[in-house]
C-alpha cells in the first residue's frame, strides 16, 4: 500500500484507540450482558456461517474482539486481527477473563499475512469494515492467501448507497459519489456508539461499490456463492430509522437497501 496512505491510517488508528474505553461502557457494546453469555453476533452472520465447531475462524477488523470471541464460545478456534492496539489489548483481556481459546494480532488489516501464516476455514468481517481501505484488491488478495482450499469468506456490511449521505448535516445529503476515488474526511464529536461522548472522532474513509467489492474477490481467485441485499439493519446508527416488529432498523419508505452480504469460497 503506498505510503500517502500512512498518514490516513495513522488518524484513524488514533481514533479507535480513543474509541475503545468509549465503546467497552457502552449500552451498543452491553459489556455486562456480554460477559454474562450474550452473543454479540446478528442473524444474518449467524445463518451464512450455521455450525462453525471445531473449524479455524480469522475475523479481521475485530474490534476489541467481542465477535471474535462469540464465534469461538460456539466452538469455532479463532484469531482477530486490528488496527488498535488498545482494542487488542482488551480483546486479549476478554478471552482470558471469559476462558476463550482466541488469539489476536495488532496490525493494519491489509498486513495481516504478514503477520499471521495460518490458513484458515472461515474468514469473516462484518459492518463498516471495508470503508477505512482505499483499495479492496490487496484486501481481496490477503483474504485468498488466508483461505485454506475449499475455505468460505462472509461480509456482511453496510450498502454502498448509505455512505453516499452526509450525515453530519441537520438532515442527511448526498454529497459522496457512488464511486468516488477520492479519501472522504470526517470530524465531529462523539461515536456510533455514543454520541453523546465528548470526544473528537477523526476518520479518513473510502466508497466501495457492490461491483467492486464482487471483483476484488473474483480478481483474488474466490468463486462467489452469493450476493445479497437487506432493508434492514441490526444497528440504528443511521438517522430516521424505524424499529419493525422483528426488533431490525429499517426506513420507513423502503428507498434503498441498508446492508449486503457476500459468501465466496476459494
Amino acid at each position: 500500500m503506498p505510503d500517502t496512505f500512512e498518514k490516513y491510517f495513522e488518524t484513524n488508528r488514533q481514533t479507535w484507540n480513543e474509541k475503545v474505553n468509549i465503546h467497552a461502557g457502552s449500552a451498543f457494546y452491553d459489556m455486562e450482558g456480554f460477559k454474562k453469555g450474550a452473543t454479540s453476533l446478528n442473524q444474518f452472520e449467524i445463518d451464512a456461517l450455521g455450525d462453525v465447531s471445531g473449524k479455524s475462524l480469522l475475523h479481521l477488523q475485530c474490534h476489541f474482539g467481542q465477535d471474535t470471541l462469540s464465534w469461538s464460545r460456539m466452538g469455532a478456534r479463532c484469531t482477530g486481527v486490528d488496527i488498535s492496539e488498545n482494542a487488542i489489548e482488551l480483546a486479549r483481556k476478554l478471552a482470558s477473563e471469559l476462558e476463550q481459546d482466541a488469539s489476536f494480532v495488532c496490525c493494519n488489516v491489509l498486513d495481516t499475512s504478514l503477520h499471521v501464516k495460518e490458513v484458515f476455514d472461515i474468514v469473516f468481517t462484518s459492518y463498516g469494515v471495508i470503508g477505512w481501505l482505499p483499495d479492496l484488491q490487496p484486501w481481496a488478495n490477503m483474504i485468498a492467501e488466508r483461505l485454506r482450499p475449499g475455505g468460505t469468506f462472509y461480509l456482511v456490511e453496510f450498502h454502498p448507497i448509505v455512505w453516499m449521505f452526509d450525515y453530519l448535516e441537520k438532515e442527511p445529503v448526498i454529497r459522496y459519489g457512488y464511486h468516488q476515488k477520492e479519501a472522504i474526511y470526517e470530524e465531529y464529536q462523539g461515536t456510533y456508539a455514543d454520541t453523546d461522548s465528548s470526544m473528537i472522532s477523526k476518520e479518513y474513509g473510502w466508497n466501495h461499490g457492490l461491483g467492486e467489492v464482487v471483483s476484488s474477490l473474483t480478481k483474488a481467485g474466490l468463486k462467489i456463492e452469493y450476493l445479497q441485499e437487506y432493508d434492514t439493519s441490526p444497528y440504528e446508527i443511521f438517522p430516521n430509522l424505524i424499529k419493525n416488529k422483528e426488533g431490525m432498523f429499517e426506513m420507513s419508505e423502503k428507498l434503498y437497501p441498508l446492508l449486503f452480504s457476500v459468501k465466496a469460497t476459494r
